[in-house]
């Protein structure tokens, strides 16, 4: 299991655009930069930010995109699941009822288990703590990628 692309250049968008000065803009080609995304593949992404309101984008020659909240109240789930769709670790966790043997499977619980703890990790790590580990790193001239257990999550 691994996600796609797509998310992963949305959690790079996102810690970027969270790294900004509050009320920032910035343009479709510094963020492909910036994140290290393909430009071409950018768009798409934006897209998908744009339609969760998890960013908004300006028109215009002072044009660009900013966030649509403050970073902290935007974690790597909403990131994530605004490219994704919700996390579903099995079929058997799904709302409706797609696994008829939900009820007595012993697997079951390992996955719901799995997938709660997936889902908290990933909501618990918040964009303007990523953002400043980001600045962090850089001007210690470490490595990304980030790694979790480094970061102290809220």
């Amino acid at each position: 299991m691994q996600l796609t692309r797509a998310a992963d250049y949305a959690v790079r968008v996102m810690i970027t655009l969270a790294g900004m000065p509050p009320g920032a803009r910035a343009s479709r080609e510094s963020l492909a930069g910036a994140a290290e995304v393909p430009s071409q593949f950018l768009g798409k992404v934006l897209q998908a930010l744009t339609r969760s309101q998890l960013i908004v984008s300006h028109r215009g020659s002072r044009g660009g995109f900013s966030l649509a909240r403050p970073s902290s109240n935007i974690s790597m789930l909403d990131v994530v699941q605004s490219i994704e769709g919700p996390i579903q670790l099995n079929v058997c966790l799904g709302q409706d009822d797609a696994c008829g043997r939900r009820w007595f499977c012993s697997a079951h619980e390992v996955w719901r288990t799995a997938q709660a703890v997936l889902s908290g990790v990933l909501q618990s790590a918040k964009l303007d703590r990523l953002a400043a580990d980001a600045l962090q790193r850089r001007r210690l001239g470490e490595p990304c990628p980030i790694r979790a257990e480094e970061i102290a999550w809220s």
